[in-house]
């Protein structure tokens, strides 16, 4: 296998728990023994010798404190760190008023690494003590000057740890902790001589600005002395004279001044018109860059208004939709409504002519019946004239005939009237029977009416079901549609809602990453690394980390705890392309990477078993709660995390761990790891800030998901004008709605009330027509029994008729008189019935008739015509409304359109002129460059003929001082100075505000000596042309000559103005205050120079003491606790001037969180003072340490580890002498000192033994 960490061709510094770095110069040497006389509970002589690593022991009030207290001792310890109230309390037996003697001593011998010894001796005499060094008397001073040379700090204790002070070490407050820092690092020492050397630099600056304005005091008064002077000395010759050299040499020196000026001025004005160019052009670029963002904000506003637009329009377009829709859906409404009342005329049209032909018929068929009837009349005459010849009655017969009929009325009246009466009954039931047949056919025609009344009515209840089904499947369907927008409307809305919550986390994310560029940009690095990488070599998969991730966040912190080193470990597929990968990286001098190859590494199986652990819960293998792609790298999975199992407690991950057969590797979801070993580790902090590498490898997608979110957004805005269409929607199902509901009016109504109706009447007829069957079977019955009696009447009749027409009817040759009658009677009757017959035919068209006649089916036709008609007419005008409808929903919809296509050639114009501001921005800012540059170049010149200025004004003021009245063109040499301060003497001027005060003078003062004009036309061309600086100072000199020839002829003579006088003493009086000031200034700069040095040279103390001290506690503590999870740090409150506030010092225990260092426990707080006491020795070094039961609050396991370093520094590092009670700790030493007590005449003695542990080899090879 190739293990990971030798494929890193660059090994970084590995962190040992037991590393220990001392500060260059430490000390060395050791303590060899202690000799006591009468010290304390140490009666008479004692030798105490001491090896690297001594134990002192014995039992409680056995002395082993007073042997602690004679080591303070003669290391220079106050008595009142002694346990004691006096110094002559220390000798033996004085506390009880018992001393055994008037003197004590304490002697320690100490060798230096040389070989060299020293013995240092204090002696108690009395109230006081004396110092020895090697039998020789010396000053405490001395002493301890002797002591801090061999590394022991009296001040500040760097070797002592008395009993139960172990925990205040640790438990010092951040000021305290900072006088003890000062006391280590001497730093302490400069504390007077900062505090006094800041108060002087306060104070010079204080009399710095005094005397300013004493010299200001000064100025004033000798600007009244000289005028005093010009007074005076109006009219000297000599004075004149000399004045004149002064003019000339005043305007030779002014002539070179403005000559300079000039020069520095012209190039300036060069300078300058360079920057009015790169200002103007500046300006141009700004000009451009506000006219082309004026341009993009009005193309913005336009597309504002233009958006704005195009929503007022889609709204315009919404509202008139639903008109559309409406007056489609009459015009579609009254087309149906149309084809009904076509149908109904078509109806009626037939039904009309049904109704017509059905009349003609009835006409025909009585044309018929009369035609029939005439016929009949033609024959039944021809008949009657036939038997009328054949049957021929004689007068005489015939008056005899009529004789015998009345004879037979006479005797047969009986029968005859009984007859009568018979014959008219039944004639009138004959009557009434054909009124009855003739009411049938009326009510069967009446019938029939409604009957086709009920299948019309039928037939538009089933036209109305139809449409009522038609619209209620429309409905449905646009109910199934709405429901479709409405679904898409409402996930277009939320998906809107969604894409604006991610984009805030998108957003919100992005501005995180701003705020760790520096992280980021190695990250990004590292990416590049990896693209070139995969792009070189293909076996090359990609960083661990990058290709899988945790199931859940809560795993997050666990999976980086096991992963640890091997989360950017790069996976590929062979040992050969990782040591090309690593070559590739030589070469091109990239940081070093850690590489795992798939084809060598080694990874132990997974154990199955661990996956069926169900107590507690929730526990599992660590690649269980791991998402990883591609599934090759399993094996580079299998090898980070092993059989590792994540827990969701710390107590669970222990439990685990330790509690079964067999020891897991476990950890917490906080981050705790317990190793097989026993080891447990943690650092919760700085596992947080690595878990975060799980969501960076998602910040290089926020910027591509950003956009995306922005295009999926634009895409839905467009869908989310389907609403519009919702709308029209919702309106078109409140018309159906409408129109159905108006239809199930119409379909009760013509169900309930015409369908009904009709139903009642057809029965009422039924029901009627029912009653004239059995009236008709009565009249027939009645009729049939009438005949029967008719009959039997005729008989009796026929019978007296046959005795009286016997003779007769022999007479005429017939049988009976009834022969001849019937065959009279008989055709009469037969005419006489089918007269009656047609009679009933013809009444009963004639009623049909008249009743058909009566029913007007022709209205309906021109009704119905007339509705048809209307409805056209009506349906022409909802179709050109409709068309109207349209044409405007068109044309709003090509202005849309228009208007999008336009605003889209506005987007564009608008990004094209947002490129060109940004080209002329960053135009602007390469101009604004150089601009700046030629401003600093220009600063540089002026500063520099501000010096020019400055030298004529001095030259000016020299004149004006000493009263060298210079020829002028222009101007006047009255101090503006002097008129300034006058014009200012009201203002209020503070310390910070002089100095800008000056500066405004400075340029007043300037500006109106550039108004004076000199006279230089008496000055020789010699003068003139002294340019260069040899020439101009041989020429000066020559001129200083002269006028010092004069001034001591001046001198000689004695003038009598005391003008003169008062001017030198007020000129020196300026001149003294001028060099006072001078001083001061100096002064003032000297004092906050040696503040500022004194005040470096505490701050380094103190920095390298505390530099030094915080690197090396995370070392040392790690090595105390023997565990690399541990952590110390120190950090101070003022990073500036860390010794003017507190120190925090912070521990974190081993497989615990961060907890305060007050709720840490005993032991923990023992520890974390002795990892201070330990770093505190590695930056000042103390020979050798002296600590009285420190391990009182240690258990075993502790008191194990803090042994095993003693051991491992007493050997190199330093001697340990330790007063203890336990013997896990003592049993480790080289040399052991016990001490016992033992009872004497002033009290208790202390008694000492000591034992070698080295002669012994067991004690020795445990030791080792």
């Amino acid at each position: 296998m190739l293990d990971p960490m030798s494929m890193s061709y660059q090994m970084m510094p590995g962190m040992h728990g037991g590393s220990y770095q001392q500060a260059a110069g430490g000390a060395g040497g050791r303590m060899i023994s202690i000799e006591l006389e009468n010290f304390k509970s140490f009666k008479g002589h004692h030798t105490i010798p001491f090896t690297h690593f001594t134990a002192i022991i014995g039992p409680n009030g056995s002395g082993k404190s007073n042997l602690m207290d004679a080591i303070s001792f003669v290391l220079g310890e106050k008595s009142s760190m002694l346990r004691v109230k006096t110094m002559k309390d220390l000798v033996h037996g004085a506390p009880v008023g018992k001393p055994v003697s008037n003197r004590a001593f304490v002697a320690m011998t100490f060798e230096e690494n040389d070989g060299n010894q020293i013995e240092f001796c204090r002696i108690v005499t009395g109230p006081s003590s004396d110092y020895k060094i090697n039998k020789k008397t010396c000053s405490s001073a001395e002493y301890q000057k002797e002591l801090e040379r061999i590394g022991i700090l009296i001040k500040a204790r760097n070797f002592l740890v008395f009993q139960g002070q172990v925990e205040s070490i640790a438990m010092k407050n951040p000021k305290e902790r900072t006088a003890l820092f000062e006391e280590i690092s001497k730093s302490g020492e400069l504390v007077e001589e900062y505090e006094k050397r800041r108060i002087e630099a306060q104070k010079a600056e204080e009399e710095t600005n005094n005397c300013f304005q004493k010299k200001k005091e000064a100025k004033k008064v000798r600007n009244e002395a000289k005028m005093e002077k010009e007074e005076a000395d109006k009219y000297n010759r000599l004075k004149g004279e000399l004045a004149d050299l002064q003019v000339e040499q005043m305007v030779f020196k002014l002539f070179h001044a403005q000559r300079r000026i000039d020069e520095e001025q012209a190039v300036v004005n060069d300078r300058n018109k360079d920057l009015d160019k790169l200002s103007a052009k500046k300006a141009k670029a700004e000009e451009e860059l506000k006219c082309l963002k004026k341009e993009a904000g009005r193309l913005f506003r336009e597309q504002q208004t233009m958006e704005k637009q195009i929503s007022e329009r889609e709204m315009e377009l919404n509202k008139k939709k639903p008109l559309f829709i409406k007056a489609k859906e009459k015009t579609a409404h009254l087309v149906k409504k149309l084809e009904n009342t076509k149908k109904a005329l078509v109806n009626a049209e037939k039904q009309h002519n049904d109704h017509q032909n059905e009349i003609r018929e009835f006409e025909e068929q009585l044309e018929r019946v009369e035609e029939e009837r005439l016929r009949y009349e033609e024959r039944a005459k021809e008949e009657s004239q036939s038997q009328g010849r054949d049957i021929a009655l004689e007068e005489s017969q015939v008056k005899e005939y009529n004789r015998l009929k009345e004879t037979v009325a006479t005797q047969a009246a009986k029968y005859s009237s009984e007859l009568d009466k018979l014959v008219r009954d039944q004639r009138s039931d004959e009557d009434k029977l054909d009124n009855e047949k003739r009411k049938q056919e009326e009510l069967g025609a009446r019938m029939k009416q409604k009957q086709t009344e009920l299948s019309e009515n039928q037939r538009r209840l089933q036209r109305l079901n139809d449409y009522i089904n038609t619209a209620q499947s429309q409905i449905e369907e646009q109910r199934a549609e709405q429901t479709k927008l409405q679904t898409e409307v409402d996930s277009t809305n939320q998906r809107i809602s969604e894409i604006n919550k991610e984009l805030e986390k998108v957003v919100a994310e992005l501005g995180e990453a701003k705020t760790e560029r520096h992280e980021t940009g190695r990250m990004k690095r590292k990416a590049e690394v990896i693209s070139t990488l995969k792009r070189l070599f293909s076996g090359v998969y990609g960083r661990l980390i990058d290709s899988c991730e945790p199931v859940k966040d809560k795993y997050k912190i666990a999976i980086t705890k096991i992963m640890g080193k091997n989360m950017d470990a790069i996976v590929c597929d062979s040992e050969k392309t990782a040591r090309d990968c690593i070559q590739y990286l030589k070469e091109q001098r990239i940081e070093p990477e850690t590489f795992i190859p798939l084809d060598s590494v080694k990874a132990k199986p997974l154990d199955d078993k661990l996956r069926e652990i169900r107590e507690p819960v929730g526990v599992k293998l660590v690649i269980d709660v791991i998402k990883f792609d591609p599934p090759m790298i399993k094996k580079a999975l299998l090898f980070a995390c092993g059989n590792a199992l994540v827990c969701e407690t710390v107590d669970d991950a222990r439990r685990v761990a330790f509690g079964g057969q067999k020891r897991l590797r476990t950890v917490a979801l906080n981050g705790t790891v317990f190793e097989k070993s026993g080891i447990i580790s943690g650092g919760l902090g700085d596992l947080k800030q690595k878990a975060k590498r799980w969501d960076e490898k998602a910040m290089t997608n926020l910027k591509q998901k950003k956009e995306e979110y922005m295009e999926e957004l634009k895409e839905i805005m467009k869908s989310k004008r389907k609403e519009s269409e919702l709308t029209t929607i919702k309106s078109t199902i409140t018309g159906l709605e409408s129109r159905v509901k108006y239809s199930n009016i119409d379909v009760e109504n013509t169900k309930e009330r015409h369908i009904k109706q009709n139903e009642r009447d057809i029965a009422t007829l039924n029901a009627e027509l029912e009653l004239f069957e059995p009236r008709m079977l009565e009249i027939q019955d009645r009729m049939e029994a009438r005949e029967q009696a008719i009959s039997e009447i005729k008989v009796k009749r026929n019978k007296v008729e046959d005795e009286i027409f016997a003779e007769f009817c022999q007479a005429i040759g017939v049988e009976n008189i009834r022969q001849y009658e019937e065959k009279e009677l008989k055709s009469q009757q037969d005419r006489a019935k089918m007269r009656l017959e047609f009679e009933n035919q013809k009444s009963r068209l004639q009623n049909r008739l008249a009743y058909e006649r009566s029913r007007d089916t022709e209205a309906n036709v021109r009704r119905m015509q007339s509705s048809v008609t209307e409805d056209q007419a009506t349906l022409e005008k909802l179709r050109k409304e409709e068309q109207r409808q349209q044409e405007l929903l068109d044309k709003d919809q090509q202005l849309l359109t228009d208007a999008r296509d336009l605003i889209e050639e506005k987007c564009e114009a608008l990004k094209e002129k947002n490129k060109e501001v940004d080209e002329a921005k960053r135009k602007v800012n390469n101009i604004g460059k150089d601009h700046m540059a030629l401003q600093k170049e220009i600063a540089g010149l002026e500063s520099r003929l501000e010096q020019r200025r400055a030298d004529k004004h001095s030259l000016l003021e020299t004149a004006k001082l000493e009263s060298i009245d210079i020829p002028l063109l222009r101007g006047s040499l009255e101090d503006p100075d002097e008129s300034q301060s006058r014009s200012s003497q009201g203002e209020p001027m503070d310390q910070s505000g002089e100095s800008a005060a000056v500066a405004r003078r400075s340029t007043l003062l300037y500006i109106k000596e550039a108004e004076i004009e000199v006279d230089f036309s008496n000055l020789t061309r010699e003068l003139m042309n002294a340019t260069s600086d040899d020439k101009f100072n041989r020429q000066n000199e020559k001129l200083k000559c002269k006028i010092a020839e004069i001034e001591c002829q001046l001198n000689k003579m004695q003038p009598n103005s005391r003008a003169f006088e008062k001017m030198e003493e007020i000129s020196e009086r300026l001149h003294e205050t001028s060099e006072e000031f001078e001083n001061l200034r100096r002064e003032a700069r000297r004092a906050k120079m040696t503040f500022e040095k004194v005040r470096k040279e505490r701050y380094d103390r103190f920095d390298r003491c505390f530099t030094h001290i915080a690197n090396n506690i995370d070392h040392i503590y790690k090595g105390l606790c023997q565990n690399p999870g541990a952590q110390a740090f120190l950090g101070p409150e003022n990073a500036e001037e860390p010794y003017m506030d507190g120190l925090a010092f912070n521990c974190v225990a081993p497989g615990k969180r961060y907890r305060p260092m007050d709720n840490l426990s005993g032991g923990e707080k023992t520890i974390a003072a002795l990892a201070l006491l330990f770093s505190i020795q590695s930056f000042q070094p103390a020979p050798f340490f002296v600590l009285d039961e420190v391990d009182a609050a240690l258990d075993n396991t502790n008191i194990g580890k803090v042994v095993q370093f003693i051991q491992s520094q007493s050997k190199t590092n330093f001697q340990c002498i330790v007063i203890s009670l336990k013997d896990e700790f003592f049993s480790k030493a080289d040399t052991l000192v016990g001490v016992y007590s033992s009872q004497g005449e002033t009290g208790p003695m202390s008694q000492i033994l000591t034992l070698d542990l080295t002669q012994y080899p067991e004690t020795a090879a445990a030791n080792a």
